[in-house]
């Protein structure tokens, strides 16, 4: 048994075959999740209410989001303008997905975190030390033409199902980002338009039940490089979120989606809203699937504070270096979650 369950390439195709987990997954004593430690009643995120941003509490709802950007890094939405049988029907098709025979999941299988379309397990197998009880799907989903062919035929209804979905949330991400730019007292089309010719991927992540869920991680402790994370869970709690040093647990609300702040948008407020730290954690008897939407820069895209958020006088000089969102991304993918943030090595050194 043990011989066959480690050459399996996916967590998912090990995970019913053994009764503890792997030594390759188990964390070191000191990064283990200590799960008795997790705050699950405390505070809750703020929970924004989108029905009223074009009425006439707009300045009410601006002010909710510069507190929860600038307090906390993440928050809730509701009446978001995805439709339910939309988010239904995406959350169908990916468990759809995961529950195919692992020879027709396989196929799309790849280790190349350049690929624009792959199966993985873990973050990135080829840098790691320690692996993660996660497997997803990643799709690079705009323009949705140009992945579109890429992506998975099976189930039949994938292409068409994920296609609606991501359509629907980049059109909620472009109202977000419209709100989160006046809530920096810019104008509502400035942070967009610093983003080239945008980019949106998606991960479609599944994290099997786990024997030995203190062990291990879904996803350890970690920022995200990208602008604006837009995340679609499951009923099954797992994420957490670090606040005022303790680990938080964020339990799902249906219908409502999790937005949390990621690296490019602390650069672009010029640390006034700042990327959250977040894990993932899993539980020994329920699966748990979650779907990101990950709003970035184009890859050519260059990020840096805007003139309008610099003052030397008034002691808010600016942060961080301009620099190109490739290169940012390919420093995220390297350093494979070793630490929280690669946002420092793109720092004004101060002399």
């Amino acid at each position: 048994m043990a011989a066959s369950a480690t050459s399996k390439l996916l967590v998912s195709d090990i995970a019913s075959s053994v009764d503890h987990v792997p030594s390759n997954y188990v964390r070191p004593i000191s990064d283990r999740p200590n799960l008795s430690e997790v705050e699950t009643s405390g505070e809750s995120i703020p929970l924004i209410d989108l029905r009223e941003l074009d009425g006439p509490n707009r300045a009410d709802i601006i002010h909710q989001f510069a507190h929860a950007c600038s307090s906390y890094g993440f928050f809730q939405i509701k009446n978001h303008g995805v439709p339910e049988k939309t988010i239904e029907r995406m959350m169908t098709v990916a468990r759809e997905f995961f529950r195919q025979p692992e020879n027709e999941r396989v196929k799309h299988y790849s280790t190349d975190t350049k690929k624009t379309t792959r199966l993985s397990t873990s973050f990135n197998v080829g840098s790691e030390k320690v692996s993660n009880w996660r497997d997803f799907l990643r799709l690079h989903c705009f323009p949705i033409e140009d992945f579109i062919d890429e992506w998975p035929s099976n189930p039949v209804s994938f292409r068409e199902i994920t296609s609606d979905y991501a359509t629907s949330v980049r059109s909620l991400v472009l109202t977000l980002l419209e709100a989160i730019s006046e809530s920096l007292g810019l104008e509502k089309d400035r942070v967009s338009n610093t983003l080239g010719k945008h980019g949106q991927h998606m991960a479609l992540n599944y994290y099997p039940p786990c024997p030995q869920p203190d062990l291990t991680f879904g996803l350890p402790g970690h920022k995200d490089p990208n602008l604006i994370t837009v995340l679609l869970q499951d009923e099954v709690s797992g994420l957490q979120v670090f606040k005022d040093g303790k680990w938080v647990a964020v339990h799902p609300v249906p219908n409502t989606f999790i937005v949390n702040i990621g690296d490019q948008m602390q650069v672009i407020s010029n640390d006034k809203y700042k990327s959250v730290l977040h894990r993932a954690v899993v539980n020994s008897d329920k699966e748990r699937i979650s779907i990101p939407t990950f709003y970035c820069p184009s890859a050519d895209a260059v990020i840096g504070p805007p003139q309008e958020l610099i003052n030397e006088e008034e002691g808010s000089p600016a942060v961080y270096k301009s620099f190109t969102y490739a290169e940012y991304y390919e420093k995220f993918w390297d350093r494979a979650l070793a630490t929280e943030s690669c946002l420092d090595l793109f720092k004004v050194s101060k002399i």
